[in-house]
């Protein structure tokens, strides 16, 4: 009897222990995986700011783009998404300033309504007004569309400005990570569902343009489009800097799509470089309070970034013109995996799964 005691005893401990070194062992795991996934996003961070840094020692020795006299736009229809405010709004304030009937697209009413009343008083007759547009919904996307369609204007412009930066993970009411759904997926959503009256207001004179406002944070960006979602480890910088790429991608292999199909339209990507707005509001405090008085010698105004956005929208030398990376006025090489075709190819298939679209029939 003492000795099965004793044996029982001996097996009750080895369970313990047994249990007790699983259990170790997942914690060291568990601290394993934590330590890797905090420093992916230190080393995303420190990928991005040098980045940033890069481009505003570049703009503290050169002066901004100073855009030529571009010809009027008069009888044009401009979509500018994310035009209540910032570079878009400034964007949309030039274009009306040459003619153009702008629609502000924003899921901000209230600074949607408020920048058509200033603009409306700024230049007498202007034509712009607001319409509602929510880029992390792909149901207010095709809303969207259906509501511009119904009024049976032309569409030669469309600007994919609208962005989010640095916001904390979260998804979208569709299960997109908003980086991807907002600066990516909603735009091409958009894009696609607008190419048939892009196509049909554009001529071999004069194309329709799309025009894709992107960043220099694409440069830093991985390409595991296996994860696009951020659904494994996220990191807001990795997650911005991928949305990016994306558009990158999006945009040369849209310009492909067009060519081949011998349409009238011509996409491209402009980067605006580093410009005092909001965007940068998501930032910790401490990068927050010192990135204000930077921005106020380095960054670029809006007034001043919207240049280059303009200059593609309205210049003649861009006349049938795809498939470019402009910044400051200059067409310049974006990263090297941007022009991989296989992952342009790839992108696009993947984004036309997730939203049920057809890979080819553009228009």
């Amino acid at each position: 009897m003492h000795e099965a005691g004793a044996n029982h005893s001996a097996e009750g401990r080895s369970f313990r222990e047994y249990g007790w070194e699983k259990k170790h062992l997942n914690n060291r795991a568990w601290r394993s995986a934590a330590n890797m996934r905090v420093l992916a996003q230190i080393g995303a961070a420190l990928k991005l700011y040098m980045v940033g840094l890069k481009v505003l020692l570049y703009q503290l020795f050169h002066r901004p783009f100073a855009s030529p006299v571009l010809p009027v736009q008069c009888g044009k229809v401009a979509i500018v998404t994310g035009g209540a405010r910032g570079l878009g709004y400034e964007v949309a304030r030039q274009l009306t300033g040459l003619g153009m009937h702008v629609i502000i697209a924003s899921r901000n009413e209230k600074q949607g309504l408020a920048a058509v009343k200033r603009l409306r008083e700024e230049r007498s007759g202007a034509q712009v007004d607001f319409e509602f547009l929510d880029l992390a919904s792909m149901d207010s996307v095709r809303r969207f569309v259906r509501r511009f369609e119904d009024r049976r204007l032309p569409l030669h412009t469309l600007i994919n400005n609208a962005a989010v930066m640095l916001v904390p993970e979260g998804k979208t009411e569709d299960g997109f990570e908003q980086h991807f759904a907002v600066n990516y997926l909603g735009h091409f959503l958009l894009t696609r569902l607008l190419l048939g009256v892009l196509v049909r207001s554009g001529t071999t004179k004069a194309c329709s343009r799309i025009i894709s406002i992107c960043s220099a944070a694409h440069y830093t960006a991985d390409t595991d489009l296996q994860d696009l979602r951020s659904m494994r480890h996220y990191s807001p910088y990795a997650a911005y800097s991928r949305s990016k790429l994306a558009q990158v991608l999006f945009t040369y292999q849209l310009q492909q799509e067009l060519q081949s199909g011998g349409f009238a339209v011509t996409a491209n990507a402009v980067d605006p470089g580093m410009v005092d707005t909001d965007l940068y509001r998501n930032l910790s405090t401490p990068a927050w309070l010192a990135q204000r008085p930077i921005a106020r010698l380095l960054f670029r105004t809006a007034s001043q970034a919207a240049g280059t956005a303009v200059f593609t929208v309205a210049s003649p030398e861009l006349e049938g013109v795809g498939g470019c990376y402009l910044y400051e006025g200059k067409r310049v090489q974006s990263s090297a995996a941007s022009y991989d075709a296989e992952l342009q190819a790839r992108l696009w298939r993947s984004s036309c799964d997730l939203l049920g679209l057809p890979e080819s029939e553009l228009a």
